[in-house]
């Protein structure tokens, strides 16, 4: 039952969450603008003040996420 919902978690809910973080922080601009284009007339350009912080707090969620999992799965185990 447990290795069920392990699996489950992964699949559903960790797996896509990995995705988007990872497109976060290889296409900040991109996830920064998305869904709100239309409210714009030109393109806008954020400054690299912001795309840092889109990167930092990527890269510090996917880690924190694999730690959470980490303990998650050894306290299952």
């Amino acid at each position: 039952m447990i290795i069920a919902e392990i699996i489950a978690i992964t699949l559903f809910g960790i797996i896509p969450l990995y995705a988007v973080l990872l497109w976060t922080y290889f296409n900040p601009v991109e996830s920064m603008l998305f869904g709100n284009r239309w409210k714009y007339k030109e393109e806008p350009e954020p400054t690299d003040l912001a795309i840092r912080y889109v990167k930092g707090a990527s890269l510090f969620s996917l880690i924190a996420l694999t730690v959470i999992l980490g303990l998650f799965i050894l306290g299952h185990t």
